[in-house]
């Protein structure tokens, strides 16, 4: 692939909260921008924009259906919408409605899904959203992103907004390193970004789990003089096809990692491309087995299920020395 990316990660702001700043900049010059929430103004962090524009947002309560079914009307009358609700909600109470009011009906609407993954951390199951990629890959006529940093996260909401389709973008909860200088950075949806490059293996991660996956890379330099290409496929559908065939080709073990079941997510769409393209790569999904989630906080469940850098870095080692 290339030289090596070395650089001090600087920590950033919870990626909901750049949402909701960008939302707030694209609202202050187009009055059809508008936040439809599900109870959720203060865990979507839209307090402020409430506060600022309180003519375009609209509050649902508890009702998750409702609130597609709103969003969906409000973009068929030319509004661009941003419906706001937790992912294990939003993406499980309110399928038929994503499915039909906004994909089959073509309603451009920015479903965002907050408090994804096991953000909600020990709350457990009933709270942890590990079916979203699956269910969603599963209906077409929908744009899925997972950002990994504040940089990914910016962007993808300016440039949704901008865009006349639907939809699902996800987010987590905690702060977010910043994985590159934005001034080396690009972005476009269904096109994946390199963050770090190497010769010996690939990890293609999505979201919160970019992070850990460029620690393991670290780790496995530094202890093992082992270089890693790390992808951050902050879109898994539609998935960036031409960067897998470029890492595959190499012949290199990939490793895709995701907070997300191991069944359906970005593991089982690469595994697929893949595989059909003619690939036998040595391959591994990192990600959250058929089981119901330990009790804990997002790192405590990461270090269980080996999203760690450590965990990541030993399904490395393993892969290379079978």
């Amino acid at each position: 692939m290339g030289a090596i990316i070395e650089k001090e990660i600087e920590t950033g702001k919870a990626n909901l909260e750049v949402f909701s700043s960008t939302l707030q900049e694209l609202a202050a010059t187009d009055r059809d921008i508008i936040a439809v929430t599900s109870d959720s103004r203060g865990s979507g962090k839209l307090v402020p924009f409430g506060q600022k524009f309180p003519k375009q947002i609209v509050e649902i309560g508890i009702a998750e259906q409702n609130l597609v079914g709103v969003a969906a009307g409000l973009a068929s009358a030319g509004k661009k919408v941003f419906a706001v609700s937790p992912a294990c909600f939003l993406t499980a109470r309110a399928l038929e409605q994503i499915k039909n009011d906004v994909a089959y009906s073509d309603n451009p609407v920015k479903l965002i899904g907050i408090s994804a993954g096991v953000s909600y951390g020990a709350l457990g199951t009933t709270h942890h959203s590990l079916h979203d990629y699956a269910v969603l890959r599963a209906i077409n006529n929908i744009t899925i992103v997972a950002p990994a940093d504040n940089f990914e996260t910016e962007q993808a909401i300016a440039q949704a907004a901008a865009l006349e389709q639907p939809f699902y973008i996800r987010f987590g909860k905690k702060q977010m390193p910043l994985l590159q200088p934005d001034s080396e950075s690009t972005f476009e949806f269904g096109k994946g970004r390199v963050v770090r490059e190497g010769d010996d293996l690939t990890f293609v991660a999505t979201g919160e789990t970019v992070y850990p996956a460029l620690q393991a890379a670290a780790k496995l330099e530094k202890e093992q003089g082992i270089s890693a290409t790390v992808i951050s496929m902050h879109t898994i559908k539609p998935l960036d096809t031409g960067l897998l065939e470029k890492v595959a080709a190499a012949g290199k073990p990939i490793i895709t990692v995701e907070e997300h079941s191991v069944y359906g997510g970005l593991g089982e769409a690469c595994a697929s491309f893949l595989f059909q393209s003619g690939h036998r790569n040595a391959f591994k999904i990192m990600g959250i087995p058929d089981e119901y989630t330990v009790t804990g906080s997002q790192n405590d469940i990461f270090n269980h299920y080996g999203l760690s850098e450590s965990g990541l870095a030993e399904a490395a080692l393993t892969l290379l020395n079978p």
